[in-house]
């Protein structure tokens, strides 16, 4: 975060407009700014779960709500009834539910259409605790009506004020202040809210608006969402004498259909910058992900809200409906992550938050180029290593203990080095299989859209389409704290009848994290011709490169694109001579170039062979094709410790899929090689 605000600040100029702060700020750092700064009153008594697996899966809440004095007086005050229909998961003959003693009064609860149950409700962890008529066994399905009021408090989730706004603002975890629910980012469940108002109020919600009955000075607004979404994305927003456009968004599955995308807005209000650019802005996400996957959506400003609040149909956002490719873009695609999947536990936050502004970036590279995407991925990264507290992405205690709001939304973490992850994750996979990726993820009806995620989760599914295990990519970058600094050397030397060769040494100095396996690009120039780039996978650390040039190489450069954006790099001339660098282990690097036609090399480590004869270890390196046939032995013959490379001409091969075999005693290591000709 560039800018932090004290709370009793905010307070202070609540009613002032906001927009004016926010001019040059990314949406992410508007984002992160409204959400660290909200009180989030977490009792640590009522911790979240270590899984988002529960004894009762809430199915719907039918909420009906008499908010009219709320527009009238602007008290805090209402009165509502909550019938909750849940599934049972486990044999049980009580349920606790969420509900945050000082804002909400229970009054009654009973079985829908039945008598009355046995509750309490305990002040000091806000848990509602119902005694049910029986025990119910899994699968049976249960439904219980709760009475309740909402009292006079400013309670940091259900907000009246003097602008005729009332609204409501849930993450993590307030929607158990205005009403009784099981209040976990995993237990998704479908709403239909009812709420009474008076006749000069338009007030938004969840779903798609079934109806409106008025009646005097009264209007009945009626909101139903056939998806299911968590409980801190549901939402209210009404004011006096809003402002509602409509803009028409055509499927791409179906251009005849479309969906209403509703704008709600103040008199005065500028929403040109985003009604022009919704509708393209729709397309531009469906078409990278999947198809916008809810019936209805909007927006709704909010005159003195501190930023964006991406509810799931109807996101919240300060009046600066010109921040199109910032505020917009980040809340918009929320929609898909974040809404669409959300994540399974707070720990695996980065799934919304990483992933919303990372596609900050991708929306500027669709409309601008790949020039605007790098530069805000740049300036993430400058964020991220300018503001970094030094814990990692992914915390497992945050799944059991939500932390304060300031560490959750986080924006050096949790905001930008999130999306620079994803930026790597690109670059190590390439565009073809990260794309293709991010569809399969959106798309999976079994296990992730409409449903939640967590770490892991993601992690299985982009190894499954991109064919490889990315596990260490995510524990390095995700899992562990920091980023590496590389401390590289390298040599250029003469070897006679016009050949050079360049020894170079990839090092990471290990003070306040793990080694960062990386695929890193080196680029050479020479006296003569083109420069020339060849990328290499970076395994171990202290790891020895040699290139054979026929031609005289006159500099070096590392990671010339600045690909590997959270890092920093030194890059000296000299380094050790290739003798005196013993390996602790045993390593097969990834051969250079890959693809390749028709050589290529492949280096190879062998460490200090303690008891074996003359110092020495016997290795073999063979090249298997695809049907596990030998098709060509590069190495058969001991070794002693130190570091290696040996060439494979594959010119009398066909093109296709080769395996190159190490093998040392108990050690063994495959490696895939791709010859195109």
């Amino acid at each position: 975060m560039k800018k932090v605000f004290l709370i009793c600040i905010l307070f202070v100029f609540a009613n002032l407009t906001l927009s004016q702060d926010f001019i040059g700020m990314s949406g992410a750092e508007i984002c992160s700014h409204n959400k660290s700064n909200r009180s989030s009153f977490i009792n640590p008594l009522d911790a979240s779960p270590n899984s988002p697996k529960h004894s009762y899966d809430v199915l719907d809440y039918k909420l009906d709500l008499n908010i009219y004095q709320c527009f009238k007086s602007t008290v805090r005050n209402f009165t509502g009834t909550d019938l909750i229909k849940f599934r049972v998961d486990s044999t049980l003959n009580s349920i606790q539910l969420n509900a945050t003693y000082t804002s909400i009064v229970i009054d009654t609860v009973k079985l829908s259409g039945g008598a009355n149950l046995t509750f309490a409700h305990n002040p000091t962890t806000n848990l509602l605790s119902v005694t049910l008529d029986r025990t119910y066994n899994p699968g049976e399905i249960v439904n219980i009506l709760i009475y309740y009021r909402h009292n006079n408090v400013s309670d940091g989730a259900f907000y009246v004020n003097s602008s005729g706004f009332v609204y409501t603002d849930c993450e993590p975890e307030g929607a158990r202040k205005w009403f009784p629910c099981w209040d976990r980012p995993a237990d998704k469940a479908t709403f239909d809210i009812r709420v009474k108002v008076p006749s000069n109020v338009k007030i938004g919600s969840n779903g798609r608006l079934a109806d409106s009955t008025a009646s005097a000075d009264t209007i009945w607004y009626h909101w139903i969402s056939r998806d299911p979404l968590p409980t801190y994305l549901a939402v209210l927003t009404g004011k006096t004498g809003y402002n509602v456009d409509i803009v028409w968004w055509h499927k791409l599955s179906n251009p005849a259909d479309s969906i209403p995308i509703r704008l709600y807005y103040s008199t005065g209000e500028n929403i040109a910058p985003t009604k022009n650019a919704i509708a393209a802005m729709t397309t531009i996400f469906s078409q990278l992900f999947v198809e916008h996957p809810f019936e209805k959506n909007g927006f709704a400003a909010v005159s003195s809200y501190g930023g964006g609040m991406e509810n799931q149909t109807l996101t919240t956002i300060s009046n600066s409906w010109s921040s199109v490719t910032s505020l917009i873009s980040h809340e918009y695609a929320h929609q898909w992550f974040g809404d669409m999947i959300t994540c399974g536990t707070w720990a695996d936050i980065w799934l919304n938050e990483g992933f919303a502004t990372y596609c900050e970036a991708l929306y500027k590279e669709q409309i601008t180029g790949y020039s605007a995407y790098k530069t805000n991925i740049t300036s993430n990264a400058s964020s991220y290593m300018s503001g970094n507290p030094g814990w990692p992405i992914y915390n497992p205690s945050w799944a059991i203990t939500t932390p304060p709001t300031g560490t959750l939304f986080n924006g050096p973490i949790t905001y930008y080095k999130g999306s620079c992850v994803l930026h790597m994750l690109r670059y190590t996979i390439g565009d073809s299989l990260f794309f293709a990726a991010l569809k399969a993820y959106a798309s999976d009806t079994v296990n992730f859209k409409m449903k939640s995620a967590v770490t892991d989760d993601f992690t299985s599914k982009f190894s499954s389409v991109a064919g490889q295990d990315l596990t260490w990519f995510i524990d390095e970058w995700v899992k562990q704290p920091n980023h590496p600094a590389y401390t590289n050397g390298y040599n250029i030397t003469n070897t006679g009848g016009g050949n050079w060769r360049v020894n170079f040494l990839a090092s990471q100095t290990l003070a306040n994290t793990v080694f960062h396996k990386m695929p890193i690009v080196i680029k050479f120039s020479f006296s003569l011709g083109a420069d020339t780039s060849i990328r290499v996978m970076n395994d171990i650390n202290n790891q020895l490169f040699s290139f054979n040039f026929n031609r005289q190489p006159t500099a070096v450069a590392f990671d010339p694109d600045n690909n590997i954006v959270l890092k920093t790099a030194t890059l000296v001339v000299g380094i050790n001579n290739e003798a005196n660098i013993i390996p602790d282990r045993f390593s097969l690097g990834q051969n250079y170039p890959n693809p390749f036609n028709p050589v290529t090399k492949i280096n190879y480590d062998v460490p200090n062979s303690r008891g074996s004869a003359n110092g020495s270890l016997f290795v073999t390196i063979k090249i298997f094709d695809v049907l596990g046939k030998e098709v060509a032995v590069l190495v058969n013959d001991l070794r002693s410790a130190g570091r290696y490379s040996v060439d494979w001409n594959a010119e009398g091969y066909t093109s296709g899929i080769y395996f190159c075999r190490m093998q040392s005693g108990e050690f063994l290591d495959i490696k895939r090689l791709m010859l195109l000709k």
